[in-house]
């Protein structure tokens, strides 16, 4: 299922022109208030994972991550390569996780940090300490719905077992029900 990469290379081109339109028009750290009380444009760095996981080490986190994203980039790839027709929201999903691991990839390749902008945050009155989310990005938002996708799928798009496929299978007991019926019987 290779015709969703289309979709990667869009998660790719969006996240990569979002965060090129935000480098270039804010310097670091500096807030743009979008709706306030809730969310802002931000510009941040993030060397470490999500949530600025390791963030504050000596820099091996930008190759161990960069790694990370390699191999699971190439499992996926390989993974879609190899969906059924019917499989599309598995496809859907692992595309979308692809073109956020892409994004943040050339990120840390890059510039050895991950670009986020994305600032929500929730702040009851003005006399009160904000709540902050995270800062992120649009890769980020892609792998998020893509896994949520992931684990819908996991859960609800169970595949028909071989039986189910086979409409006259589902009232006729298979060869091995039918032998263990019939020698109950003769041993009654």
């Amino acid at each position: 299922m290779l015709k969703w990469l289309w979709l990667t290379a869009l998660i790719i081109a969006l996240d990569l022109s979002t965060k090129a339109v935000i480098s270039q028009n804010f310097s670091l750290y500096e807030t743009l208030s979008v709706i306030p009380g809730w969310f802002n444009l931000t510009l941040a760095h993030n060397s470490g994972a999500a949530f600025s996981f390791l963030a504050n080490e000596s820099g091996w986190q930008r190759w161990f991550f960069a790694i990370i994203a390699l191999v699971v980039s190439a499992v996926i790839f390989f993974w879609m390569k190899r969906l059924q027709i019917h499989e599309r929201w598995l496809a859907i999903s692992l595309a979308l996780v692809l073109g956020g691991a892409l994004g943040n990839l050339w990120d840390r390749l890059t510039l050895g940090y991950v670009v986020d902008f994305l600032d929500f945050y929730y702040q009851s009155n003005p006399q009160t300490q904000p709540m902050h989310w995270p800062a992120f990005n649009v890769a980020d938002m892609a792998i998020s719905i893509g896994a949520f996708m992931l684990i819908i799928d996991a859960f609800f798009c169970k595949e028909p077992l071989a039986d189910d496929k086979d409409p006259s299978a589902k009232h006729e007991p298979s060869a091995d029900k039918k032998s263990l019926a019939e020698k109950k019987i003769s041993s009654d």
